[in-house]
């Protein structure tokens, strides 16, 4: 379309807020019920109060280990602790911690769906190289993008957890250039959140809007 820049030939968008329309509530003491009471048929006998305490306190402590400015975890690895040191018989850790955090996840879950304006932004783009670069976890986060047909969209999906750290690390929207072979000014970055969408992506040297400013700018 004449609106594009014939500059850009690479499009990295943000997810959540962005493509997704997602609220979750991670405190809600309903959520730890009903992960108690799903991990007890797994095995694994944690009340719901002690599980809301230890979550979030495990979660710190992996980011820790982790260090540097923007750490990032993998959820799974977090519940894979939990569950075997709540273990009631002998458990494959590794593989409930990612069966536990996707159980989480629907548990929080209040609202999931595609932003449809941006599904329509996405139409406008063809030949251009697109990717997704999310601070989110692959482990439910992938499987959100592929139930909305948004995952196979793209030419790659890079989210936080892959990496062990998060947007606005430089690292991030690095990583992403080279996937895509692209100079910092041939690529645009749509996204929701001012520092990490807008801000380090010109500071990089690529082109950033707001993701409501690429609605009226492209017309949908």
């Amino acid at each position: 379309m004449s609106r594009r820049s014939p500059e850009v030939a690479g499009i990295l968008f943000d997810c959540y807020g962005t493509l997704i329309d997602i609220l979750t509530d991670e405190r809600d003491i309903e959520t730890y019920r009903y992960l108690s009471r799903w991990l007890l048929y797994q095995g694994v006998r944690i009340p719901p109060e002690s599980l809301r305490e230890c979550y979030p306190r495990r979660v710190r402590e992996a980011a820790d280990r982790v260090g540097g400015r923007h750490p990032e975890v993998r959820v799974e690895e977090v519940f894979a602790g939990i569950c075997a040191e709540h273990s009631a018989w002998d458990i494959d850790a590794e593989r409930l911690g990612v069966e536990a955090a996707r159980a989480f996840r629907a548990a929080s879950l209040r609202r999931l769906d595609v932003i449809e304006k941006s599904r329509r932004l996405l139409d406008l783009f063809g030949t251009e190289k697109k990717g997704v670069v999310s601070n989110g976890q692959r482990v439910f986060s992938e499987q959100e993008m592929r139930m909305l047909n948004l995952y196979d969209r793209f030419d790659f999906v890079i989210f936080s957890s892959d990496l062990g750290f998060q947007k606005p690390d430089p690292r991030i929207y690095t990583t992403a250039l080279r996937r895509m072979g692209l100079t910092p000014p041939a690529v645009l970055f749509i996204g929701d959140t001012s520092e990490n969408d807008i801000l380090t992506p010109r500071r990089l040297g690529m082109q950033a809007l707001h993701v409501e400013e690429a609605w009226r700018r492209y017309g949908v």
